[in-house]
């Protein structure tokens, strides 16, 4: 019931936020131009308007980036909001994520390609149209999904997978049609006529969404967090584990993730801690072992907002609530440690973390479900080694620009090399209605490797 409860305050509040918006126009750049590139020092400025000052302790970089940012094409007309609520990737280069309309019970997601060589940005795949399409859909079947939750995943394969979710959770009802969402996989040809989607699994758990996901890329098994609609036999969330090529239910148990799970590469063990229920204790621990195909309890787990993947040492360092206290998890010894806080002022919640090659560098954005623009919406650095962290950029220098703050974000991924820090952004005209993109190029000067 507490997760249920969750999920409808996060629509609600989605839907609130457009609230007294003016009539709805495609979102455009002022001069009508589709790119808007900038490299300024007032970048590291933070607003005059800001309503805290800085943490204490926190640094500003000394190089401002070079930042290029567009708004994502498809957004044709109003959604409820056009908002991202899906973690992306990067994949040789190129970045990866999604849009979603919010819509419920006949919603939409899109999945977008972003290449900064160009800069080019083009759609990959239109969810509505692929189920309609694929024959899937029953007749009576109101119901497509107003999201892509999960995290968008490259796999060894060189498909992307991830999964659908709904808006509203009460039009995930019998009387929409719903049987459950899917998980699906994307061919990124640059062909774009070799481009194409398929369905992996449809309805793996009947009459249950798919908010959280996270990829094997090694074993190739597609791991998911259920949420149950109202009319699903079993209530609570679930975990699956399931064969990514073929579509296959390798495992299935309660109490699965929500949000994120932290996935050991190296053994293919997956962690995540489940919040307690009121009355309980801490939150509870749980592992998946796919050697032995089981899942175990294991020392206590935060609940896990956010994570990286599993740097060369063995560590996957992660945020749990809302709260931006970064630990790091060491997968050898399963235990969890507290660095630091890497918060700037008030917006503290991080949906999306990103670790440099190197492993010594995280990137990030508070703030995610808006509140960034009171603190310039601050792109952050934080040094694993020496416990600092730092602002890279203060975005809302280009909200004049653009014509639109800044909301928050729910995708950030880093370049193959750690250069570039994608961003997609929830973007405010002046509430939150549209989705847009940056590339935030680090200068190589604020990320010194000695």
């Amino acid at each position: 019931m507490k997760r249920a409860r969750a999920m409808l305050v996060e629509t609600v509040l989605a839907a609130g936020l457009l609230a007294g918006q003016a009539e709805w126009k495609t979102p455009a750049l002022p001069d009508g131009r589709s790119w808007l590139t900038m490299e300024s020092e007032s970048l590291l400025r933070p607003p005059a308007s800001a309503t805290v000052p800085l943490t204490e302790g926190t640094r500003v970089a000394k190089t401002p980036p070079r930042v290029v940012f567009a708004f994502l094409p498809g957004q044709t007309y109003p959604g409820k909001p056009w908002s991202n609520w899906s973690d992306g990737c990067v994949l040789n280069g190129r970045y990866y994520t999604a849009l979603s309309d919010h819509h419920a019970p006949d919603g939409n997601a899109l999945l977008y390609e972003f290449d900064p060589a160009g800069p080019t940005i083009r759609i990959l795949a239109d969810v509505k149209k692929v189920l309609r399409e694929s024959g899937r859909l029953a007749p009576g079947e109101r119901y497509t999904p107003g999201k892509i939750h999960s995290r968008i995943m490259a796999g060894s394969d060189g498909w992307l997978y991830y999964a659908t979710h709904r808006g509203n959770p009460r039009e995930a009802s019998d009387a929409n049609g719903y049987r459950g969402d899917w998980i699906l996989r994307t061919w990124p040809d640059p062909d774009p006529a070799k481009v194409k989607t398929e369905i992996v699994a449809a309805y793996p758990e009947p009459k249950h969404s798919i908010p959280a996901a996270v990829l094997d890329p090694v074993r190739m098994v597609f791991y998911a967090g259920t949420a149950a609609g109202p009319d699903a036999a079993e209530k609570g969330g679930l975990f699956l584990a399931v064969d990514a090529r073929t579509g296959r239910i390798l495992h299935r148990a309660p109490d699965g993730f929500d949000r994120y799970a932290i996935l050991m590469r190296s053994t293919g063990r997956v962690y995540w801690g489940v919040r307690p229920e009121k009355g309980e204790g801490g939150s509870k621990g749980y592992r998946y072992d796919p050697v032995a195909n089981r899942v175990e309890r294991c020392p206590a787990l935060p609940h896990v907002r956010a994570c990286t993947e599993e740097t060369a040492d063995g560590k996957v360092y992660g945020v749990s609530g809302t709260a931006c206290d970064i630990w790091v998890f060491d997968g050898h010894w399963e235990q969890i440690m507290l660095l630091g806080d890497g918060a700037l002022g008030r917006n503290t919640y991080v949906t999306s973390l990103d670790v440099d090659p190197s492993g010594r560098y995280l990137y990030y954005v508070p703030g995610a479900h808006g509140g960034g623009p009171r603190e310039g919406t601050p792109v952050m650095q934080f040094d694993v080694r020496t416990k600092q962290r730092k602002v890279m950029a203060f975005m809302n220098a280009l909200a004049d620009r653009v014509g639109a703050q800044f909301e928050g974000t729910f995708s950030t991924a880093l370049s193959e090399k750690g250069d570039i820090l994608f961003i997609t952004w929830n973007m405010g005209r002046p509430k939150w209605d549209c989705g847009a993109v940056t590339a935030v190029w680090i200068p190589e000067s604020e990320r010194p490797l000695d």
